[in-house]
């Protein structure tokens, strides 16, 4: 059995490649669609999904690699003659699906490594080479458009595909002309002289999915929520002109940072007797942690829909030379005493702050249902950081 293409059949490796690269994408695509209805309720319900999201990153970039080997081999060999030159249109159509299929191929697990590549979260890809891209930063935004890249373009792999599918059963249970058997068993079929090849199906599909990923690359992210410095709040002395308050937690043993914007501050401090009072409030909503950020809001942990706000109402005191922020932390529902040790720098008017505290996330009723700490840890890290001006 020959292994390269003639004018008249495939070849075993053409076919074998065709074939593979059908069981890796139906592979990874079921797997899609099953993990999308499973609960995540439970530590046990959030490793399979976790376990599941692994398997199906691994099998689509493994699908990427076959496809790009089976692109590579189709370009340098002779592709069998249509059996049916003199019918234009069907002709156009197979070979502009053809090469859909094709863009399919890379699109779909590029755009779904880049959109692993540019969050945060659980399910790694099963290799050794890490899970970053060089050039692609930890980007919220730009890992909302990947996302809606490999959304658009999983909605026409399936386009392609029942196209493909549609048109292999034509030839087999209405033409019965063979043309299966090309691909199933290499079967040679003379078609007479292969006319010269046509560059416009190949250019029909490069339009489509041009204009597929554009919509998601001009438009902006619907999720996507610009860094913002902290509003300032009513009462105290000293105003807020910039902050960040950044969260970090562990899930599946790896670490995941997240923001929250939005927050404000109202701060009276006599910087003279080194104490003051601090109100700061945090609209939860505005929680962003890579791709754990929904789970985060759910009801299962935040439960933002129920519970939108966070305050915290403290005492600046110094202590053995250390200056402290004590007092309730009023977080899900619950009222939890906190202290916050900090670093003040003030020259003239402008002062510069700096703190961390650890939160252990059982205090506040946070994740009940997650028992386990290689699912989800109970610590939780809050850095917080700010510039003020006196008013």
């Amino acid at each position: 059995m020959p292994l390269a293409n003639t004018t008249a059949s495939y070849g075993s490796v053409a076919r074998a490649l065709h074939w593979l690269t059908a069981l890796l994408i139906l592979a990874a695509v079921a797997l899609a669609l099953y993990m999308q209805g499973l609960p995540q309720g439970t530590d046990a319900e959030v490793a399979r999904v976790s376990a599941l999201y692994s398997v199906h990153k691994t099998i689509g970039l493994a699908a990427f690699a076959t496809a790009i080997v089976r692109i590579l081999w189709a370009l340098i060999q002779p592709k069998p003659a249509a059996l049916h030159p003199e019918r234009r249109a069907e002709t156009f159509a197979a070979e502009a699906v053809h090469w859909s299929l094709y863009a399919a191929m890379v699109v779909m697990p590029v755009s779904g490594w880049l959109f692993h590549a540019a969050t945060d979260g659980f399910a790694p890809i099963l290799w050794p080479f890490g899970q970053s891209l060089p050039f692609v930063p930890k980007s919220p935004a730009l890992a909302m458009t990947f996302r809606a890249i490999h959304g658009l373009s999983a909605k026409l792999l399936y386009a392609s595909f029942a196209l493909h599918v549609l048109g292999a059963l034509k030839h087999g249970l209405i033409d019965r002309d063979g043309t299966m058997g090309r691909m199933i068993s290499g079967r040679a079929l003379s078609a007479g002289p292969r006319p010269s090849p046509s560059r416009w199906p190949a250019l029909a599909a490069l339009v489509l999915w041009a204009a597929l990923v554009s919509v998601p690359v001009a438009l902006p992210p619907p999720a996507a929520r610009p860094a913002a410095p902290a509003p300032a709040a009513a009462g105290g002395n000293w105003t807020v002109s910039q902050g960040t308050l950044a969260i970090t937690v562990r899930q599946s043993q790896a670490a995941i940072p997240g923001s929250i914007t939005g927050w404000s501050a109202a701060i009276a401090y006599d910087d003279q007797a080194r104490t003051g009072t601090v109100l700061v409030t945090i609209p939860l909503a505005r929680l962003t942690i890579g791709s754990v950020t929904p789970q985060a809001l759910g009801p299962e942990f935040l439960d933002a829909a129920r519970f939108p706000t966070a305050t915290f109402r403290a005492t600046i005191a110094e202590a053995g030379g250390r200056l402290t922020a004590t007092g309730p932390l009023s977080l899900h529902g619950r009222e939890v005493p906190v202290s916050l040790p900090f670093t003040l720098d003030i020259r003239g008017d402008h002062a510069t702050m700096s703190g961390q505290l650890t939160l252990d996330r059982r205090d506040f009723g946070i994740g009940a249902n997650f028992r386990d700490e290689t699912t989800v840890a109970f610590p939780v890290t809050i850095d917080v950081t700010l510039m003020a001006v006196r008013k």
